[in-house]
């Protein structure tokens, strides 16, 4: 399955530079059609970058239609990671479909969780406790933090400098650590669950994510001190792979890449959710829509999620973490001993799940990549009946034709890298 750039109200495709005689171009008679030959009677070269390919952030296959370095066109081929989860889906109750979301934006799994969980909940028409929701948020953003170090690690490698990426693992390991204490796992932790938390967190968590809020603006004071001002970084990325924020708006593309084209969209502000109104926090975007322009306003999401989670961390309330309502949530063990109905609740929950009510919701939640989806429909059964995923990475990588027309063939990787995208976010 190919991701085919949008065809403008002329007929003819998104070309920034005008066609002129002699330049290879796309064909304006449909998508995807490429020229085999110039008016000249020169040839157009076809190469396949991947599937297998160490700076394309997956299993990716693009088709890029090359005028000696200059890339004419450019067609992501995708599907090579396909996983059916939304199918999977439905053969899951709720609460066992949460270890699936794990796997589709492998960086940031909590936030997965975190939109799956959302949605459920809006068919149950359930509140969280507001302790649940504050370790939720702090959660999501540490995800958040440790999927742009993983980025930004990666991004500055594919461009040449290597040394960011052992400093980015760093603190990321810190993150990994905590996210184990709480959970038992470092990476997929399933840890939000639909009705509340897995658990309450122990008493080490408030220090250990006080220890590294306070420490990590220093670091990240250390990567722009190797990355901003560097005049080769700069040299490659400043001017790279624009696009213009209409053009962005027309592909969906959201997150870092639609902010970097200068708009202001985040779902934590557009659409709050779990608390997100109640902290302090500034939604980062670009002037020129540039790789450049994408990689500050990544920096400067680090530093806005790190605020986010000291607010959270100094406000975080006490009480349950879990809704009360026992038809959704295990009773807690005191309960079942002393409660025939608990008990009761507990072999129903365990057995067969809860039913929300027949219904349609869609919730999102903002991902390290974008607006991430969950369109859910219940028919009153245990498992869901349909869920569609809205995955950001999907809409950013149908921008990449536009974004790389007419570059060099070496600055693809760049383009990539700097929309950040995770295959399994794909290929669902």
């Amino acid at each position: 399955m190919a991701i085919l750039p949008p065809i403008r109200g002329d007929g003819t495709p998104p070309n920034r530079v005008p066609v002129q005689e002699g330049v290879p171009h796309i064909h304006p008679g449909g998508q995807g059609e490429f020229l085999d030959k110039i008016e000249t009677g020169e040839e157009l070269m076809e190469i396949n970058m991947g599937p297998q390919h160490p700076s394309t952030h997956g299993v990716l296959r693009l088709v890029l239609s090359l005028d000696g370095e200059h890339v004419r066109a450019c067609r992501p081929d995708i599907g090579y990671l396909h996983t059916g989860f939304e199918k999977s889906f439905e053969s899951h109750t709720y609460q066992q479909c949460i270890p699936l979301t794990d796997r589709m934006d492998y960086l940031a799994p909590p936030i997965n969780n975190f939109g799956f969980a959302l949605a459920a909940e809006k068919l149950l028409e359930i509140e969280i406790p507001p302790r649940g929701q504050y370790i939720r948020v702090i959660v999501a953003e540490l995800s958040r933090i440790a999927s742009h170090l993983i980025w930004l690690g990666t991004h500055a490698m594919d461009i040449g400098a290597v040394t960011a990426f052992m400093y980015c693992w760093r603190e990321r390991d810190k993150i990994l650590d905590i996210m184990e204490w709480i959970s038992g796992v470092r990476m997929m932790t399933s840890f939000i669950r639909v009705g509340g938390l897995m658990a309450d967190v122990p008493e080490e968590f408030v220090p250990m994510v006080r220890a590294f809020v306070a420490e990590f603006p220093k670091r990240v004071d250390e990567y722009e001190g190797l990355l901003t001002a560097n005049p080769i970084f700069r040299q490659r990325t400043i001017g790279l792979g624009v696009l213009d924020s209409a053009t962005a708006i027309s592909y969906g593309c959201s997150g870092a890449t639609l902010r970097g084209s200068g708009v202001p969209y985040d779902v934590r502000r557009a659409m709050p959710y779990s608390g997100y109104d109640q902290f302090q926090f500034d939604v980062p975007v670009g002037v020129r829509g540039d790789v450049y322009d994408r990689y500050l306003v990544r920096v400067r999401e680090m530093r806005e999620a790190c605020r986010i989670v000291e607010q959270a961390v100094e406000g975080l309330p006490g009480g349950p973490v879990n809704t009360s309502d026992r038809k959704v949530v295990l009773p807690p063990r005191t309960e079942i001993d002393n409660s025939m109905e608990s008990l009761i609740h507990h072999f129903k929950i365990s057995t067969e799940g809860f039913r929300p009510p027949p219904g349609r919701v869609y919730s999102a939640v903002e991902s390290a990549r974008g607006e991430l989806g969950f369109l859910m429909i219940s028919d009153g059964g245990n498992r869901p009946y349909r869920c569609k995923v809205r995955g950001p990475s999907f809409s950013n990588l149908s921008a990449l034709s536009y974004m790389v027309q007419d570059e060099l063939m070496a600055d693809v990787v760049a383009v990539i890298g700097s929309i950040d995208i995770i295959l399994g976010d794909v290929d669902r």
